[in-house]
């Protein structure tokens, strides 16, 4: 019941992490994804990325994590290059997916809003100054799509399937930043992500308490560095993650220090700086 993930004041324990990643793995199961697959995960820190991601993996699929911020030419490369054919996406981010759809091999879609697991009341406030106020989701029309909320409750009605999981199974595609040329999809297993995660653990655990800290990650967790280290090795110590949904507004980040001890941040350069 502890603490897992806090995100724009609600909070997650690692029991319902658990139970609604089995859901969410179960709803891919019962849409004929199978173990090997792709699935895409296109959206900024919030509570929908933990569950889903979870939930993937849990289904046997290959996570591969998408910047929301990529035009449609680099999604479009990313995913035919990945071989995807499911995503879950932000709405604010679906009007690019539309471009590109019938180019794609993508036929499961999952739509999340950045209020969807806030609540019934906040959730339906945070929507309505996102898409009314903001004007930040622009029109997009894509056939047959559920939310993230349907298929948690459809996944309810299934249960995952047996299959062989083997520490050489690749679980992501994690794209490089595409500097030198284009992006190139890094092919990571089950053991590489958990030789990190235990060395990051053994460099850390001469400071940090298991289950006492509290890590603020204002970093994408769709990027590696994040990933690695506050999805995975805090989790592992049963930390508590504070998501920060856009690393960009330093008001989020300070208003998170002040509600809660933070006992590690991570953090770029320019993000220090800002705070500076």
């Amino acid at each position: 019941e502890r603490p897992a993930f806090t995100c724009m004041g609600k909070t997650l324990t690692f029991h319902d992490l658990d139970v609604l990643s089995k859901r969410f793995a179960a709803y891919l199961h019962s849409r004929g994804l199978k173990p090997g697959d792709r699935i895409a995960l296109m959206m900024p820190n919030l509570l929908q990325y933990p569950v889903t991601m979870f939930g993937a993996l849990r289904a046997g699929l290959i996570v591969v994590n998408t910047n929301p911020l990529y035009t449609p030419r680099e999604m479009l490369h990313q995913f035919t290059d990945s071989g995807v054919t499911a995503i879950v996406i932000a709405e604010n981010f679906a009007h690019n997916l539309e471009k590109i759809l019938p180019k794609t091999k993508i036929n499961t879609i999952v739509i999340t809003s950045i209020g969807e697991m806030l609540g019934p009341l906040k959730g339906a406030f945070v929507n309505f100054a996102v898409r009314k106020l903001k004007r930040m989701v622009p029109a997009f029309n894509l056939p047959n799509t559920v939310t993230v909320s349907e298929a948690l409750k459809q996944g309810k009605k299934f249960s995952i399937m047996e299959f062989e999981n083997c520490a050489d199974d690749v679980i992501f595609h994690q794209y490089t930043g595409g500097t030198t040329g284009v992006a190139k999809g890094a092919m990571l297993t089950n053991r590489n992500m958990i030789a990190n995660m235990l060395q990051i653990e053994a460099w850390m655990m001469t400071k940090l308490k298991v289950e006492e800290e509290v890590a603020m990650s204002p970093l994408p967790m769709y990027h590696i560095f994040a990933l690695a280290v506050n999805v995975l090795a805090m989790m592992s110590l049963g930390a508590r993650t504070l998501l920060i949904v856009n690393a960009r507004d330093l008001d989020s980040i300070l208003s998170a220090w002040k509600k809660h001890p933070v006992s590690l941040m991570t953090g770029v350069n320019t993000l220090f700086n800002g705070l500076l």
